[in-house]
């Protein structure tokens, strides 16, 4: 996950860091336009509920104190130990996470911003009897306004978010932090009448849960970064990759498949090679956010009463409406509530077959980590891992 980089200022509002908002960065020349992206979330963002700052100071101790039991808490069930120190807590707004993660996504497509600007800078090609002869400044913005409303819908929903990157012109300072989004967890909690302090114990475990996945598992963060390195750096601009998948795309309709199923427009675009670091990537994902929603079930139990209930309003929280869920789809967001589920099933399907002693082999090295065709059918995994491990682990 990419998180915001905001901090408290000594008024107590949400303030953004010294050095301004990243988004302005223009080097290399980008086929998105990031600044508009940037206005355009942020100006949907910005309609959040208002935090008072004597509130504000409470939700941030609270995260203080709760992130170091939920660290606590989660180390035990799992047996994971973080190696880079404890965990640190920090409390953003929407507008916070929306500049950050447009920062984050700057530096995440740099090298596909290359390729793009080379792409675009040269005469349109003709395909038959069709010219895709788009003027730049033209797709830029659009590019960006579309970044920019997808974005600013998903700030009005996140609660917490890990920043599991490690960027070399960031300072350390504002790396490897557990977010929260203020304004989002206090509007659920005034909406539904949850307990304050339990409902944000229960988001810190999950959230630290990431952070002991990626912290505690020396070799889980540079293979996380290098599939993502491979998926970006692997993107061909040539537009007749256009033509081809929205050929492929009508083959699947009739074929009665939804072409957006498995991960959005970016898998429905992938070459052959990206579908397979897709697939790596949402075998990935689809085993931490299962075994994040786990564990902290499990960690809350008699710690969080209420933990059923918080489940429960998350999961319909998850039934989007008509225009959120077409969204969601088209930006593969559909995908990653998947993730979950399948992720939840391949972990107690495993643990039926062997424990949390099998299921720990996952953690060894990327050979052990489950495929995403392992995820849909936790047997294989197990077939091939079960019997590969030594007696006695």
């Amino acid at each position: 996950m990419i998180t915001p980089s905001y901090t408290t200022s000594p008024n107590g509002s949400l303030s953004a860091p010294s050095n301004g908002s990243l988004a302005a960065d223009s080097s290399p020349p980008s086929p998105i336009s990031w600044e508009l992206a940037e206005r355009t979330a942020t100006r949907i963002a910005a309609r959040q509920p208002w935090l008072p700052p004597g509130r504000l100071s409470v939700l941030e101790e609270d995260f203080q104190e709760l992130t170091a039991l939920a660290e606590e808490l989660v180390s035990a069930e799992t047996g994971l130990r973080p190696l880079a120190g404890p965990a640190r807590a920090r409390v953003t707004d929407r507008q916070g996470w929306v500049v950050a993660n447009i920062a984050s996504a700057q530096r995440l497509m740099r090298p596909l911003s290359k390729k793009l600007a080379a792409a675009m800078a040269k005469p349109a090609p003709m395909l038959g009897p069709i010219a895709l002869r788009v003027p730049a400044e033209l797709s830029r913005n659009v590019s960006g306004a579309q970044l920019g409303a997808l974005l600013g819908w998903m700030s009005t929903r996140v609660l917490g978010q890990y920043d599991q990157l490690l960027i070399e012109d960031e300072s350390p300072d504002d790396q490897d932090i557990v977010y929260y989004v203020g304004p989002n967890i206090v509007d659920l909690e005034d909406r539904f009448g949850f307990e304050p302090r339990q409902f944000r114990l229960w988001i810190a475990l999950h959230e630290v849960t990431h952070r002991l996945q990626f912290t505690g598992v020396p070799w889980l963060r540079p293979h996380f970064l290098g599939l993502v390195s491979s998926l970006v750096e692997g993107v061909d601009p040539d537009p007749r990759r256009l033509l081809d998948a929205l050929k492929r795309a009508v083959s699947e309709v009739r074929e009665g498949r939804n072409p957006l199923d498995d991960g959005g427009l970016l898998a429905l675009f992938a070459s052959p090679e990206q579908r397979q670091a897709l697939d790596g990537i949402g075998g990935f994902m689809s085993l931490l956010e299962g075994h994040g929603d786990i564990v902290m079930n499990r960690a809350a139990s008699g710690r969080v009463p209420d933990a059923a209930n918080f489940a429960g309003v998350l999961r319909a929280r998850r039934q989007l409406g008509a225009l959120a869920r077409a969204v969601s789809m088209v930006a593969g967001l559909d995908a990653k509530l998947k993730q979950y589920e399948q992720g939840e099933r391949f972990i107690e399907a495993v643990e039926a077959a062997g424990g949390q002693e099998l299921f720990d082999l996952v953690w060894r090295g990327p050979e052990w980590f489950p495929t995403l065709a392992e995820i849909r059918e936790p047997a294989l995994w197990v077939e091939r891992c079960a019997g590969a491990a030594p007696a006695g682990t």
